[in-house]
């Protein structure tokens, strides 16, 4: 890879050298790489994969693992603004919105964020496979697996502000102009985790403006924030790699309620999926001889079901086997639905042979003896 440097961004370019950038940049500091292909992904394929992520699973349900903001408001009821196929891409989707967004808002800034990307095209989730096995190679597989998240929209900012993850970042362009700003260490002294106006920290920040067809990698260490150029809208695709923060609640989340991507993004609801008590929830008088109300003894021989050895040590060794099987991206999409077998065209019959058309099926060849007999 070509070298190029600033005080605090590295500039490369492709191809993507995975020796190098685990030796200088993996776990250490940002690096743009321009023009790293083959990338994973594709725009159409994207656009594809986000109208079948956002389809609402049911009526009256949006989709659980997406989000859409106007402005630096969450909508609680977005669906009607998420991409559909009669748009026929990004831009149809863009032209549609802003028709909208006009009769709804003054505020036409908008951000659609779908998690657990990868599980919504075989055929992305099949490179982006092929893509981080050399990394995998290097560094080992990431035990609770890495996340794929599409962003797009015009956004002023990432709507939750800056922030820090506990995933190293691989932001892949795709279209449009998107600018992420950096700061090595949190720029503020006050008691929160995230802050929406952060002008006055612009002075101790860096950026760096990945073009379409970049791939943007930043540490778990750096805080950090999105913005748009210009206020024009972009695509892009992160896959986040834990590295910081993994705790044993994770893995009981994983446990209960698989790798599911309403799980990933919302362990609590995803609940529903599990065994429910149906023990009235109200006791009439206090319970005798210590017992506990029969609703909660309902829920414990739930967990004691869960709790048992030989169910646990299935569910570990089918999560483990499917992590490794998956190249760490959970869950898997569904299969593509099985193809028509082609039709051949029927063979024309060997030299020599006569056909029994009513049988369709050639019969034995004629010998000097048999034509003796005719």
């Amino acid at each position: 890879m070509t070298t190029g440097h600033d005080s605090e961004l590295t500039t490369v370019q492709g191809p993507l050298d995975w020796d190098e950038f685990t030796a200088h940049y993996w776990d250490r500091r940002p690096v743009l790489i321009k023009a790293a292909l083959p990338a994973p992904f594709e725009l159409g394929e994207v656009f594809a994969a986000a109208t079948l992520a956002t389809r609402p699973p049911g009526p009256h349900r949006t989709a659980p693992n997406a989000q859409f903001a106007v402005g630096r408001f969450q909508q609680t009821e977005p669906a009607n603004w998420f991409p559909r196929p009669e748009d026929g891409g990004f831009d149809g989707y863009r032209r549609r919105l802003d028709a909208e967004l006009a009769a709804f808002s003054p505020e036409t800034r908008y951000a659609l964020t779908v998690h657990a990307f990868h599980a919504f095209h075989p055929g992305q989730w099949e490179r982006q496979r092929a893509f981080y096995e050399p990394l995998w190679e290097r560094t080992g597989l990431p035990v609770s697996g890495a996340i794929t998240t599409l962003f797009h929209g015009n956004y002023e900012h990432t709507p939750v502000g800056v922030h820090r993850d506990r995933f190293a970042t691989f932001m892949f362009a795709l279209e449009g102009r998107k600018r992420m700003r950096f700061w090595r260490e949190r720029p503020w002294t006050e008691p929160v985790t995230t802050k929406l106006d952060y002008q006055a920290h612009l002075a101790s920040s860096f950026t760096a403006e990945p073009e379409p067809g970049d791939l943007l990698y930043w540490p778990a260490s750096h805080y950090h924030v999105g913005e748009s150029v210009d206020g024009g809208s972009a695509t892009s695709v992160n896959i986040g790699v834990p590295r910081e923060g993994h705790h044993a609640g994770y893995d009981v989340d994983d446990l209960l309620l698989g790798k599911a991507p309403d799980a990933m993004v919302d362990p609590d609801a995803a609940l529903v999926r599990l065994p429910a008590a149906t023990a009235p929830l109200s006791a009439p008088e206090p319970p005798v001889d210590g017992a506990l109300p029969e609703a909660l003894e309902q829920t414990l021989r739930i967990f004691r079901e869960y709790h048992d050895p030989d169910r646990t040590g299935e569910l570990v060794a089918s999560l483990a086997l499917g992590n490794r099987s998956a190249s760490g991206l959970c869950p898997v999409p569904p299969p593509e639905p099985p193809r028509p077998w082609p039709t051949a065209p029927p063979s024309a019959p060997a030299p020599g042979c006569c056909t029994n058309r009513s049988a369709g099926r050639c019969c034995t060849p004629p010998t000097a003896t048999s034509r003796a007999l005719r």
